[in-house]
Parts: C-alpha cells; structure tokens; sequence
C-alpha cells in the first residue's frame, strides 16, 4: 500500500507547478489550465485523506469541486473566446482594462 505521505507530495508538487505556471505564463489559457491543475492537486488530497480516514466526506466534497472547475473552465473558455474575438489576442498583458 501507498503511504498517504506520497500523495501528499504528489499533490504538493502538482499544486506547486499549477501556481508557478499560473505567475509566470501570460497566456489566459494557460492559466486557466494552471488553476485547473490547482484544483486537481487538492481533488487529490481530499481523496487520499478520505481514503486514509475512512471516511467518505472529502470524496464527496471532491464532486463539488469538480462541478465547481468544470463550470469555470466552461465561462473561462466563452471569456477568452470573447476576449480574442475583440482583441485578437489571449495574453493577459495586453488586455489592461475591459470595457463593452
């Protein structure tokens, strides 16, 4: 059996990159992917310790967070979309201020 310190660090490791791409990328699909990654890596931390604990209670909370990112992927995607169709370009540094 996998200790449960393993996955901590897998998950730690996981949310380090999310963060470090999230910083030093411009591209807003980049980071929307990096916040996706975020979100997984403690998606994995609630299940190892549910599995850990025995109990079913961060498995369940894992669902909500799923349904939580699928939805902000969906309205980050029209976003950008929407963003590249009026500015022709999806980096953050040249998009500095939002107005219709």
């Amino acid at each position: 059996m996998i200790p449960l310190s393993w996955y901590m660090a897998l998950a730690a490791i996981l949310f380090a990159i999310g963060v470090c791409g999230f910083l030093t990328r411009r591209n807003i699909i980049i980071m929307f992917l990096s916040t996706e990654l975020m979100l997984n890596a403690v998606n994995l931390n609630f299940v190892a310790l549910s599995h850990y604990l025995e109990s079913m209670n961060g498995q369940v909370f894992t669902f909500f967070i799923i349904t939580v990112a699928a939805a902000e992927a969906a309205i980050g995607l029209g976003i950008a979309v929407s963003l590249y169709r009026c500015r022709h370009t999806v980096h953050v540094d040249e998009i500095n201020e939002l107005k219709g």
